[in-house]
């Protein structure tokens, strides 16, 4: 038999997948869940101390998909694979997502510092082998930053920034930026220079300078 507390959960995670958290009532949460009001305010505090319980009930789905990610015997490639399954969870949970990423007031989750461990130990694969360019701290704030930066324009600008080869290329141009690895493809896209440029004053490592905005408008006249 579930508790109220599982119910109130349970019933605020329905909900979300149909609307914003800004939309969703706490009169609308009871109803479903079948609590009276008061116990929203037993259980969690108020409506901001359910949510961040119900992000943190998001992030456990979240990393429970990171930690089926396939390891192979490129490290890096496992880092791509990683960005691919974070955007395919966001792009399938768009309010979810949106909870667990951009929290208002607190508490805030606390689930993300478990999140930016698991990245951690894969860029620890990747320093083991001689392949990464960054500190380990640095390249994974990096990475996930850009990793959620990249989510959100898909799913605020979808018209605008929905596309996977978007995302890929940014992707790409973090991922090269933080493990020194070479791109094979010569034809640098407009997409990737302003990636690079980005990851470069990211991490504090190439600000943005007239080079790299003569080489965005060479490739965007290409």
């Amino acid at each position: 038999m579930t508790t109220a507390r599982e119910r109130i959960l349970e019933a605020t995670a329905q909900l979300l997948a149909e609307s914003d958290a800004l939309a969703i009532s706490t009169r609308a949460i009871c109803e479903r869940a079948k609590v009276g009001g008061p116990e929203i305010y037993r259980q969690f505090g108020d409506k901001q101390g359910l949510l961040a319980a119900v992000a943190d009930v998001g992030f456990e789905r979240f990393l429970a998909n990171k930690r089926r990610n396939p390891l192979t015997a490129d490290p890096v490639a496992d880092l791509r694979t990683a960005w691919d399954s974070h955007v395919a969870f966001a792009l399938a949970n768009p309010h979810l997502y949106r909870l667990m990423f951009t929290p208002s007031g607190e508490p805030k989750p606390q689930a993300v510092k478990e999140a930016q461990g698991l990245l951690l130990e894969a860029l620890k694969r990747c320093g083991d082998a001689g392949r990464l360019r960054l500190a380990p701290e640095l390249a994974g704030q990096s990475i996930l930053a850009a990793n959620v930066g990249v989510c959100l324009m898909m799913l605020s600008f979808p018209e605008l920034f929905g596309s996977l080869d978007i995302s890929q290329a940014v992707r790409d141009a973090v991922i090269a930026k933080v493990t020194g690895d070479e791109q094979e493809d010569t034809r640098i896209s407009a997409a990737t220079v302003l990636a690079r440029a980005l990851a470069g004053t990211l991490t504090g490592t190439a600000p943005v300078d007239s080079a790299t905005i003569e080489q965005v408008a060479r490739a965007l006249a290409t």
